[in-house]
């Protein structure tokens, strides 16, 4: 009996070379393909992962593929200062146009785009030392410790889908392509405009020749110019580029709003549209004094309104230095001659 136990030990450790599980690559052939599985079955082409099925796909190094993980918070995407909805639908668009450009190549299978939600996935945001939003991150094909991967620095979310295009090109080595984002009608809503456009046009040009459009009353011209002026100092095109707030929550009171942030590095919309007002009023009192008092023969008349009109004008101009000095803490104060003091 021990000589036929003897016999068979022996003869599984000769075996044992042809019984081992599948080499590695074999292992890593699998998983990539259940990553293009996944990733066929979501419309964006983003993975969704927990705790779980992340660990596995963080298998033991090397790998043949790396991945690009967007770190969500359900809980966080209202707050307006993330920007994760927005933040989460242009990296939906990298995924989307890497896919694409890359379809029928193999470096479909080299790069995969997935994201962790916190609720579900606590125990990865920790092993990635997670700790604020947004955040997102490459692992690359030779990273063992999750920490030791490349997080995107803040700045590359300033340009949306073309910077993070640029910080996945640099770290995979691998081309995304040009970004290919959804058209801004779809093709039935321009059929229809065009169809409204034509029926239209005998009685548009019926009206043209007659003088009778919009574009023919002066008072629509002066209130276009008057809110032309308005939204080039008031900053308005700024907040449409940088997606800025009107307003934010106060971190220390929750239940408290805050219209103007004190501090050159952020703007916020209703800063500029103060501004704006104030600016549009001396712009008001000017053209008023201007293009309208010149024509009132009464010279006390003339001498009042342009009293009240200089009078206003220099309290407005004071509310923009204040409100400037006091947001970047530079202050603006006048220097008298010498021969006055």
């Amino acid at each position: 009996m021990a000589i036929s136990c003897y016999s068979l030990l022996l003869l599984s450790l000769l075996l044992s070379p042809f019984l081992v599980k599948p080499s590695s690559s074999e292992s890593d052939s699998d998983r990539v393909a259940e990553l293009l599985h996944l990733q066929s079955r979501s419309k964006s082409g983003i993975i969704h992962l927990d705790d779980h099925s992340l660990s596995r796909f963080l298998a033991t190094p090397p790998r043949s593929y790396s991945l690009l993980i967007f770190f969500d918070a359900e809980q966080l995407r209202d707050k307006p200062d993330l920007h994760l909805q927005e933040l989460r639908h242009e990296f939906a668009l990298i995924s989307q146009s890497y896919i694409s450009h890359n379809q029928n190549l193999p470096s479909k299978s080299k790069v995969f785009f997935c994201d962790l939600e916190f609720k579900e996935s606590q125990s990865s945001f920790g092993l990635f030392s997670v700790n604020s939003l947004p955040h997102i991150r490459h692992v690359g094909p030779d990273v063992q410790n999750p920490k030791d991967s490349d997080p995107m620095d803040q700045s590359d979310f300033a340009r949306l889908a073309e910077s993070m295009a640029e910080f996945v090109e640099s770290k995979t080595k691998q081309t995304v392509g040009p970004i290919i984002r959804p058209p801004l009608f779809s093709r039935n809503q321009i059929l229809f405009l065009v169809l409204c456009l034509v029926i239209s046009s005998p009685f548009i040009v019926k009206r043209i020749i007659a003088g009778e459009t919009l574009l023919h009353d002066p008072k629509i011209w002066l209130s276009f110019a008057i809110f032309v002026y308005f939204f080039s100092v008031s900053g308005a095109m700024h907040n449409i580029i940088r997606k800025m707030p009107m307003f934010m929550t106060d971190r220390n009171d929750p239940t408290r709003l805050v219209f103007f942030y004190q501090g050159s590095g952020m703007q916020l919309g209703a800063e500029g549209f103060a501004i704006g007002f104030l600016y549009t009023v001396v712009g008001l009192m000017l053209g008023f004094v201007t293009h309208f008092l010149v024509y009132v023969r009464n010279v006390k008349v003339q001498r009042v309104f342009m009293f009240v009109a200089i009078l206003v004008s220099f309290w407005a101009v004071r509310k923009v230095i204040y409100l400037d000095n006091w947001k970047t803490g530079y202050g603006v104060h006048g220097f008298w001659p010498n021969s006055w003091k």
